[in-house]
């Protein structure tokens, strides 16, 4: 489904214009609201802020469409470039697997999060310690 991006909550999560909030797929993000100022978290924050915020986005679900906040669950992509694996390969996000959702795609998400951690890309070189891991 198609949606526009309302605002960017955090390095993970959207509000569409729905008021729908959006929870990306198999990806954490250092924590960056809330009080939180995790290594790295504004920075993701900024980072998902300037692929999704205003644009319209196209969400795919996995099993299981929402969480137990009743976030939509989503991998999404702007212009055909899903964003979920993008913060990945940034080194703004770790691999975050909660089955049944994203089963299909950990190994490739995981291999990714492990190019980005060899490479000290993003979090991986900026912090002591990755909160998102």
């Amino acid at each position: 489904s198609e949606a526009v991006v309302a605002r960017v909550i955090d390095g993970d999560t959207i509000e569409l214009d729905s008021g729908e909030r959006v929870r990306y797929l198999l990806v954490d993000t250092p924590e960056s609201t809330n009080g939180k100022d995790d290594c790295f978290g504004a920075e993701a924050a900024m980072l998902n802020a300037m692929l999704v915020d205003g644009k319209t986005v196209t969400l795919s679900y996995d099993a299981e469409c929402t969480d137990r906040y009743d976030r939509l669950l989503a991998y999404v992509e702007v212009d055909g470039r899903e964003i979920n694996s993008l913060l990945l390969e940034r080194g703004a996000a770790c691999v975050l697997h909660i089955p049944p959702n994203g089963s299909d795609r950990v190994d490739e998400y995981r291999e990714l999060e492990r190019t980005a951690a060899n490479q000290m890309v993003g979090v991986w070189g900026a912090c002591e310690d990755v909160t998102c891991d």
